[in-house]
């Protein structure tokens, strides 16, 4: 599949970070990076953009905050043409907290946002814009997202928003293959300035065919993580969608070779993919935080109960 406007996004170190709380250490951040610039990736989120005034530095590690003498330690030295990217949740930045691009590393910036706060995100991402950067607007819980809302959120970020790409975000991995058709078609009904870009979570095994329909659709922007990793169930698999893509710019192989040497060691301490708990979460369209509970629990594996605890919230 090859389409020369695709632009492929890792947001491994962003989104690995949910894990464990962004305590990466430098190395594993470098040898992302590494991986990705060799790999001909065009963008690395390395992490949130968050103030210290709202988010306690006490409760989280380095990749929460992104601070750019810390991004530049990571990175000193590598060549690289791939571009860096941030991401900023509404309501947890303030606007002095996002430099001008010409003073910082950053290249991207991605403001996430639910429906309901749309007028807060067309706010901050404009700041991003008007400051330099190249935007996105990232819709959280699409899933649980009403129509009529979302068409009008879609029509003002048309309207009102500098974003370039605005992202249909899988938070609760319950989308099939029929919905992300139908999604992509709303957002290219409305947004017709801005790209439009998918980031799928792995809850039902879906990640990445959810994100190959989003490129049949006519997705240009796509996310996706090393081996996986991500929140719960973890996102799209980079190197499956990297195979896919027959874009002579990609090897594959700088990809690999940092799975063996770093991801797989790094299994062994933290857990994320496919999993029952995460399946029945999004089978019912739900936040995997449940399911993450129970994995922290002695009966981690007791799929039925968990599946009947659920299925009575449903009911309920």
């Amino acid at each position: 599949m090859y389409r020369e406007q695709i632009k492929v996004l890792d947001c491994t170190v962003r989104d690995g970070g949910l894990i464990n709380d962004h305590y990466f250490d430098d190395k594993f951040v470098r040898e992302v990076y590494k991986a990705v610039s060799s790999a001909g990736v065009d963008y690395m989120e390395i992490g949130y953009r968050c103030s210290k005034s709202i988010m306690s530095p006490d409760k989280f590690g380095k990749w929460k905050f992104c601070e750019e003498d810390v991004i530049k330690k990571a990175i000193d030295g590598i060549e690289s043409n791939t571009k860096l990217s941030v991401m900023v949740d509404v309501g947890r930045v303030e606007k002095y907290d996002i430099l001008p691009c010409k003073e910082s590393v950053i290249d991207m910036i991605r403001v996430a946002t639910y429906v309901k706060d749309v007028d807060k995100a067309i706010d901050l991402v404009n700041t991003a814009a008007e400051k330099g950067y190249e935007t996105t607007v990232n819709i959280m819980a699409i899933s649980r997202a009403l129509d009529n809302e979302l068409d009008e959120a879609l029509a003002q970020l048309e309207e009102e928003s500098k974003a370039s790409v605005v992202y249909i975000v899988d938070s609760f991995g319950a989308l099939y293959s029929e919905n992300v058709t139908y999604l992509v078609n709303k957002y290219k009904k409305f947004l017709k300035t801005k790209e439009v870009g998918m980031h799928a979570h792995n809850n039902q095994q879906l990640g990445y065919a959810n994100t190959l329909q989003a490129i049949i659709d006519g997705c240009n922007f796509l996310d996706a993580t090393i081996y996986g990793i991500g929140r719960a169930a973890g996102n799209c698999p980079l190197e499956l969608l990297m195979g896919f893509l027959k874009n002579p710019k990609f090897d594959l192989r700088p990809i690999l070779d940092v799975i063996s040497r770093e991801f797989i060691p790094l299994r062994e301490k933290i857990e994320w993919g496919y999993l029952l708990p995460y399946a029945i979460t999004g089978m019912f369209n739900e936040h995997p935080k449940m399911a993450m509970a129970l994995r922290k629990t002695k009966d981690k594996d007791s799929y039925r109960d968990f599946y009947d605890s659920m299925s009575a919230m449903e009911i309920d």
